[in-house]
């Protein structure tokens, strides 16, 4: 197959996934009716890719591309550590909630471990989903390391403070998709109680402040 025929099948079955991830939520996008929205036979994606792994690592490399760009206009729109810092949390806590699909998708890569990954995937795949991960979490790490140079934050190490932080925010997103907590109402009883999503995305925000060595206050305007 010539590359290039190759690389648009590759990228309208990413779009075409990622479009049915959006629709119908991670869980509910069987191969069949990928092929079917590209208007192709099923077994076409697997002559374009090795396994369904890898079209779903790329399709969640397609969300983390989008993500980095909002990461960065984020980041570039604030002058002050602290600012800098809740922007970012701010922005993605915004596009986990705008793309279910993206924290379902993010979290099922999760579950297994990085070298099981690894070996079920190519390593062009392997390779383009690490690039999508580090341009988010080098954004967030160079925030963390110029507010360290500045004495605003205290982090010792920018880039595993950067990936706490994201494994922290997916789990809080996580929690406000459920829109649920359960709670003892008397002994042996159990009750389930709202949970808002604003609620959690201020969390994601006052968690990442704890976390690098300040507290959560009013944001200054950087130009006083």
């Amino acid at each position: 197959m010539p590359n290039s025929t190759r690389h648009n099948r590759e990228q309208a079955l990413v779009a075409a996934t990622r479009a049915l991830f959006d629709e119908r939520g991670f869980q509910d996008v069987p191969v069949e009716e990928i092929a079917k929205a590209v208007g192709i036979a099923r077994g076409l994606i697997y002559r374009t890719f090795a396994s369904k792994d890898e079209l779903f690592a790329l399709t969640v490399t397609d969300y983390l591309h989008e993500l980095a760009e909002l990461l960065e206009t984020a980041a570039a729109s604030e002058t002050s550590s602290r600012g800098r810092l809740e922007l970012v949390t701010e922005a993605f806590a915004g596009y986990g909630r705008r793309y279910p699909a993206f924290l379902d998708s993010s979290l099922a890569l999760m579950h297994r471990p990085a070298r099981e990954l690894q070996e079920i995937v190519s390593d062009s795949v392997w390779l383009r989903l690490g690039q999508g991960m580090a341009s988010c979490l080098g954004v967030v790490a160079d925030v963390l390391r110029e507010g360290t140079e500045r004495g605003d934050f205290a982090v010792d190490d920018p880039d595993y403070t950067a990936n706490l932080l994201w494994t922290q925010a997916l789990g809080l997103l996580h929690l406000a998709r459920i829109g649920v907590g359960v709670r003892r109402v008397a002994p042996g009883v159990p009750g389930l109680f709202a949970i808002e999503a604003g609620d959690v995305v201020r969390s994601c925000v006052a968690h990442a402040l704890a976390i690098v060595g300040t507290a959560p206050q009013a944001r200054q305007d950087s130009s006083a």
